[in-house]
């Protein structure tokens, strides 16, 4: 058994052994061989070992039985293999042998394909010579009879030009232009066919000739239209005894002028027009009465009179493709440009509003007109004439340009642009005057109920103004102007603002107002010292009052608040508007984003100041709820009284806001968002306050309770909050859903850290972190308060808490605030005394303003307390002052007596203010 487990060891050794006849494939030949032929059996394999596979074969002893039958399986299959070998490799032997008889097969076609080619070629080559050979003799032919073609034509042409000329010169003499014509074209076409002869001198003879016979008839029809139509010519003759011409001939000259030199047909024109327009320059010369801008009808009414006048009278004189009335109205409308510019930069003084409006209107219906009655050919024709300056159409016209009138636009209100600051100037005085009148609309509450809006009626009216005034101006000119006119819109945006909305929007008199009313009624009248002591004490009991916006102011925050989102809404259809009709120069330059800020800023200072309402609504309920003695409840019922007074707030309140705000839901459901975000940690704050421990140090588990319960009542009322009494029960947004409810449960898990034992220390450690775990070391601190655990226990509490909440990043100086004195607590209560509502019907001042800059546009202080002065130091401070002002009205010091009643007010108003 050995024997042959070592036999088979040598045999897969010397298969292993590397031999020179080995075979080695690159990898994609692999690849390709492997896709061809698709095998399982693992000699096939590129890894293939041979040790492995025997192995596999016989894994043991009892397994080399059938050892004979594998090695007669493999001899087979060797065999064939070594079949198929051999058969592949005969069959191989004859493929050389038919690839070189291929090759040689293809060669003799080859060969004899191109014995072909070469034939044809052959041939075609002599049949083109043939082919030369016989057409040789007609083309001779064709070249001669072309020669004697052209020769005959040429001797036509010369024979027609020495004719024409001769009877071109009789024809001139006795001004037959109406024969002139045909021969005069027909010599010229000649004419132009021998400018390649010039070098001979004959011709060039005759082309002078030519030459002479146009200017001699450009000079003599020139003559002949200014003795027509000279108003010193005679219907007989003149001076030379020369017949003036009729209409016909006229015609006639005219057509022969349109055979000559344009510049001829120019020249003529240019007189002719400046000799009918010559009566119009001397009738409304500047000096003259009639032309001034108040007349400037009378002088598009002469333009009229005056195209009927030469229409019926020399309209068949001029060919129609001379259009001298369009020509004749171009001119017109440029001495009229020039002639009114000069007026008015002299007379400046004298343009207002109404005038220079009137004869812009004017213009424009005449320029309308114009456009309507003209093709508007010449006005494309770019000409250097310094007389008719006529601008042509501009292809790469401004795209925000106004919308065009006609051709004839600005022809000639181009010139009242220089002066459109007049039409601005009365812009601005007349939105001056619409906003004094919407101030003193602005005085008058707005009824709702009546005009069955919420927003101003003067906001919709100023934009239609602006509607108006920019459409107006668009018609004038989208360039300086309408920029200009942008600049007064922005100016009474901010105006309108300012002294419409933010005057509307209902304020509370400050603290400071009130102390200083109050202290005008101890210096107003000493004589009457008592009186006026009772009433300074009297402000001051009522200083500590809640002050609150009543119904009609809270629907007047509301009708701001609307009127200003729709100024920003309509700001913004405005500046896209002008940037759509304004000039692309000035595009750019406009921005009103400064004036949708403004209405931005007016937006959030009324939601600022409906959430201080409501908050201010909740502050007594607050203070009650910080003086129940949580740890004196027997028992646990319904909720408390102060979950009632907060919710009848949140009903007498809410609904006025929300009916109000109707079309402005986003805003509404901001107000929500902001009033939950400042009550919510005014509500925790005053929780921390709330003593649950007994006497003997242990937790009144029925107050826990109870306020628990509370505190549970008050979030399902927060969270019904946008829809309290309301007939239509609509969810309330998410955002909102998930504020209340993550903030009002950390209110209750710190309720349920009190209720739990201090004792072990390491379990009421390790609760606090489960049910708060972002909890700070102030936040433990004030729980720790609640609970009534002593100082000296706080620093080792803390000190586990600092090593169990490691990760706590708000760490602060809590040790520092520890060792401090325990004067927290009584700085917390004066900070929250500033909002107690002793007498809820006396409301001089409102502790709201202390926390509200009216300048600053509402800005709320910060949630985590009252930066505003304690009221105890008020009280001081009054008592200090009073104490060294004290005479009688006859100058008499009464120092004795009234500072002992001073001193007396004070004690008093410490008893009641502690």
């Amino acid at each position: 058994m050995n024997t042959n487990t070592l036999e088979v060891d040598n045999d897969v050794h010397d298969m292993n052994r590397p031999t020179s006849n080995r075979i080695h494939f690159t990898k994609d030949v692999k690849n390709a061989i492997d896709k061809v032929l698709k095998t399982d059996d693992p000699m096939d394999s590129p890894d293939f070992n041979t040790v492995d596979y025997i192995n596999q074969l016989f894994p043991n002893e009892q397994s080399l039985v059938s050892i004979d039958e594998t090695i007669q399986r493999m001899q087979c299959e060797v065999s064939l293999i070594d079949d198929n070998i051999r058969a592949v490799v005969r069959g191989q032997t004859n493929t050389g042998q038919d690839g070189q008889m291929a090759l040689t097969e293809a060669q003799k076609v080859i060969t004899t394909l191109y014995a072909h080619i070469i034939d044809v070629k052959t041939r075609a080559e002599k049949t083109e010579e043939m082919v030369k050979e016989i057409t040789r003799d007609i083309k001779q032919l064709d070249c001669a009879k072309r020669n004697l073609t052209s020769a005959i034509t040429t001797l036509n042409h010369l024979h027609m030009l020495v004719g024409g000329i001769e009877s071109l010169n009789k024809l001139i003499e006795k001004r037959l232009y109406g024969e002139i014509i045909n021969p005069l074209q027909a010599i010229t076409e000649v004419n132009q066919h021998f400018r390649q002869y010039s070098d001979i001198e004959e011709i060039k003879n005759l082309s002078q000739n030519v030459d002479k016979i146009q200017i001699t008839l450009a000079k003599q029809i020139t003559e002949d239209f200014k003795d027509a139509f000279s108003p010193k010519s005679t219907g007989v003759g003149n001076a030379g005894n020369k017949q003036r011409l009729g209409l016909n001939q006229l015609a006639d000259a005219c057509k022969v002028i349109s055979v000559l030199d344009p510049k001829v047909k120019k020249e003529l024109l240019k007189w002719f027009i400046a000799q009918q327009l010559e009566e119009y320059i001397h009738l409304f010369h500047e000096n003259q009465d009639i032309a001034w801008l108040d007349k400037i009808d009378k002088r598009y009414a002469w333009l009229k009179r005056h195209l009927l006048d030469f229409e019926d009278k020399f309209g068949a004189v001029f060919p129609l493709d001379w259009e001298v009335s369009e020509r004749i109205t171009v001119e017109f409308c440029r001495l009229t440009r020039e002639q009114l510019t000069q007026i008015m930069a002299k007379r400046s003084n004298e343009i207002d509003v109404r005038l220079l409006l009137f004869a812009i209107n004017k213009t424009q219906a005449f320029e309308q007109l114009l456009s309507k009655r003209f093709s508007g050919v010449t006005l494309e024709i770019v000409t250097t004439s310094p007389t008719l300056k006529v601008q042509p159409e501009n292809p790469n016209a401004d795209p925000n340009a106004p919308a065009t009138i006609g051709l004839f636009q600005d022809q000639i209100g181009n010139c009242f642009k220089a002066h459109l600051d007049i039409y601005i100037k009365s812009i601005d005085r007349n939105l001056a005057e619409l906003m004094e009148k919407f101030v003193e609309m602005a005085k008058e509450p707005l009824k709702v109920a009546e005009s069955k809006t919420t927003v101003f009626p003067s906001s919709a009216d100023l934009f239609v103004f602006y509607k108006k005034c920019m459409v107006q101006c668009n018609q004038l000119s989208n360039e300086q102007p309408m920029y200009e006119l942008a600049l007064v819109f922005k100016k009474y945006l901010r105006e309108y603002a300012s002294r419409v909305l933010e005057f509307s929007t209902p304020k509370l008199l400050t603290t400071t107002a009130s102390i200083g009313k109050s202290m005008s009624l101890l210096t107003r009248d000493m004589q009457n010292l008592s009186t006026a002591a009772g009433q300074v004490f009297h402000n001051f009991l009522k200083e500590g009052d809640t002050q609150r916006f009543s119904r009609e102011d809270l629907i007047q925050i509301c009708c701001v608040l609307t009127t200003a989102e729709y100024c920003l809404e309509t700001v913004q259809q405005l500046e896209d508007k002008l940037k759509e009709k304004i000039a692309t120069a000035y595009a750019n330059k406009l921005d009103m984003s400064e004036e949708k800020d403004v209405f931005h800023r007016i937006i959030s200072n009324c939601i600022q100041l409906l959430v201080q309402d409501l908050e201010a609504g909740c502050d007594p309920s607050l203070q009650s709820m910080s003086k129940v003695q949580w740890q004196s409840i027997s028992n646990v019922g319904d909720q408390s009284a102060f979950v009632n007074s907060i919710c009848a707030n949140f009903k007498q309140t809410v609904p006025v806001i929300r009916d109000n705000l109707a079309t402005s839901r986003k805003y509404f459901t901001q107000f929500c968002h902001k009033f939950v975000n400042a009550f919510i940690p005014k509500y925790i704050n005053v929780l921390y306050k709330c003593k649950l421990t007994l006497s003997d140090g242990s937790n009144n588990v029925l107050g826990c309770e109870q306020l628990l319960l509370d505190t549970h009542s008050l979030k399902t009322a927060l969270l019904d909050l946008p829809s309290i009494g309301s007939s239509v029960n609509r969810k309330a947004p998410t955002s909102y859903t998930k504020v209340v409810v993550k903030d009002m449960t950390r209110a209750e898990m710190i309720i349920k850290v009190v209720m739990t034992q201090v004792q072990p220390p390491a379990h009421f450690t390790q609760q606090v972190l489960k049910l708060l775990p972002d909890i700070t070391i102030a936040e433990y601190q004030k729980i720790l308060d609640m609970k009534a655990v002593k100082r000296v226990d706080q620093l080792q509490l803390i000190d586990l808490f600092k090593h169990t909440a490691s990760h706590v990043a708000v760490i602060g100086d809590g040790i520092s605030e520890i060792t401090s004195s325990s004067t927290e607590d009584d700085s917390v209560q004066t900070h929250s005394e500033l909002n107690v509502n002793e007498n809820p019907e006396a409301g001089s001042s409102s502790t709201k303003g202390l926390n509200v800059s009216e300048e600053s546009g509402g800005t709320a202080a910060p949630t985590g307390g009252v930066t505003s002065t304690p009221k105890r130091a008020f009280i001081f401070s009054v008592g200090s002052f009073t104490g060294g002002a004290d005479k009688n009205a006859d100058g008499t010091s009464n120092s004795g007596s009234d500072r002992g009643r001073i001193r007396k007010l004070e004690s008093l108003l410490k008893k009641r203010l502690p």
